[in-house]
């Protein structure tokens, strides 16, 4: 390792690697095996206003993210730029609670990817393959940024294929090559298309939410991207239609092909791909060996969020480390580029995948999952926050507007509805616990731990430190980073 603290990441990313980020981290087991359950908790109209109006948010989020990533593209991203528009305390919060969120998702997808192998090899230790798992994401993150720019490349775009497979031998069935076209049926059995009403609506909100974390990811990467003025847009701009296609024209196929009432749709987990709706739709198109295909899938899916969780996490800590947030020593890079102490600290929050063996492999990822998802929410309301702290000081500044490369539409309605209606799902994340005649003071433990922990860890510096808010004449808007 070395010990120049003043070498700089290697910017070895290209558009193509920056568009599979982008595209990769929104697609994943949210897609493929929680999309059944979607379908049959509000019926197939209801999951698709969810995702309309969820993708609606991402698009958003991810236009105030790129605004500020095409203006100073740094590896920390969103917790940087929260330390220098808002308060250093709220950036401290903000970073050390997004690595911890994706040190904790290494470790659920760690323990996914054991319980999918078991399909094919019942009788081996899930500790094994977490272990081999482990192993592997660590060697790719380790070599450099470009063989984690090119793994993740590959692992995005099988999964993209997969998704476009399943949409055509979908559209075949739903008009008649295959099979009778089933026409409108499914959509007017029971209560269908929306079942359970807006209630219904506001669960999937949360179940959305979590499958479109991930897409920031383009945020962080914009720190090793080659070209990051031209190329953060260019993955923007498409990232949004094209994740808008990919679930919208999945949940039509289900909704089509399958009834919500289908107790298959219910049942579809890591450990039951063979009902998983995917796997319907392609055994009942006459796709050979269909559950062992989407199986796979589903472990590359895995592997991918896993891959990008050990990357986007090593980086948050490299840069809280290079804002003196965290030690010193995490802001070292070794002659490729890799900041190898950050990785090998995330990398030991994997090992958690280890106790799997100790308390039952379902329950430590159920456990794990829950804790991770409140903070992948509260990255949103960070970046929102901070978007709309910086365009108030670009004009507190009396600053042209101009120096900006790419502007987010719609300023400051955009950040200011992906800011409201993130909190709306952070209050509403499990607001059944405290529906019933006593409340369910387990549930709300899971769903909303993360939120007394980051306003802990923000008051804790800030008393600490005597932080305050930053007036916003005095917000740094330089343009400081390496090109």
């Amino acid at each position: 390792m070395s010990d120049n603290n003043n070498q700089k990441l290697h910017r070895t990313l290209k558009a193509r690697h920056m568009n599979m980020i982008a595209l990769g981290g929104a697609i994943g087991t949210g897609l493929f095996v929680a999309g059944g359950e979607v379908v049959s908790t509000a019926g197939p109209g209801g999951a698709l206003v969810a995702y309309g109006f969820i993708g609606l948010m991402v698009y958003f989020l991810m236009t105030s993210l790129g605004e500020m990533a095409t203006y100073l593209p740094i590896s920390g991203s969103f917790g940087t730029y929260a330390t220098r528009y808002v308060d250093p305390a709220f950036g401290f919060a903000l970073g050390w609670n997004y690595w911890f969120n994706w040190a904790i998702t290494l470790a659920a997808e760690i323990v996914a990817g054991a319980l999918i192998m078991k399909y094919w090899f019942p009788d081996v230790p899930a500790i094994v393959w977490s272990a081999i798992f482990l192993v592997l994401l660590f060697g790719m993150n380790y070599m450099s940024t470009r063989v984690f720019g090119e793994s993740e490349y590959i692992f995005s775009s099988i999964k993209v294929i997969t998704v476009f497979v399943f949409l055509f031998a979908g559209f075949m069935l739903i008009f008649g090559f295959g099979g009778t076209a089933p026409g409108f049926e499914n959509w007017t059995v029971g209560e269908a298309p929306f079942v359970g009403g807006w209630a219904s609506i506001m669960a999937i909100f949360m179940v959305a939410g979590f499958s479109f974390q991930g897409t920031e990811l383009i945020g962080v990467a914009a720190g090793e991207s080659e070209d990051p003025e031209k190329n953060v847009p260019k993955a923007i701009k498409t990232i949004f239609w094209r994740i808008l296609l990919f679930y919208i024209g999945s949940f039509i196929v289900i909704g089509f092909l399958i009834p919500y009432t289908d107790p298959n749709l219910l049942n579809s987990s890591v450990e039951n791909i063979a009902i998983s709706p995917f796997t319907l739709v392609l055994d009942r198109f006459g796709f050979a060996f269909a559950a062992s295909f989407i199986n796979a899938i589903i472990l590359t899916a895995v592997l991918s969020a896993g891959n990008s969780g050990l990357y986007s996490s090593t980086r948050m800590l490299y840069a809280l480390a290079k804002e003196g947030q965290a030690p010193a020593v995490f802001g070292r890079l070794n002659s490729r580029g890799v900041p190898v102490a950050s990785l090998c600290l995330t990398s030991a929050f994997g090992l958690f995948a280890f106790l799997t063996s100790l308390i039952g492999e379902g329950t430590a990822y159920n456990w794990i999952v829950n804790i991770s998802g409140m903070s992948g929410f509260i990255a949103w309301v960070g970046i929102a926050i901070a978007h709309y702290r910086f365009r108030r000081a670009f004009k507190a500044q009396n600053k042209d507007l101009n120096e900006i490369p790419y502007r987010a539409s719609l300023f400051p309605f955009g950040p200011l509805l992906a800011l409201a209606l993130c909190i709306i799902i952070i209050v509403g994340q499990n607001y059944t616990a405290f529906m019933g005649e006593t409340i369910d003071w387990y549930g709300v433990s899971v769903a909303y731990i993360g939120l007394p922990v980051f306003f802990a860890v923000y008051l804790g510096y800030k008393f600490t430190n005597k932080t305050k808010l930053i007036p916003l004449k005095d917000v740094n808007l330089d343009r400081d980073y390496d090109k």
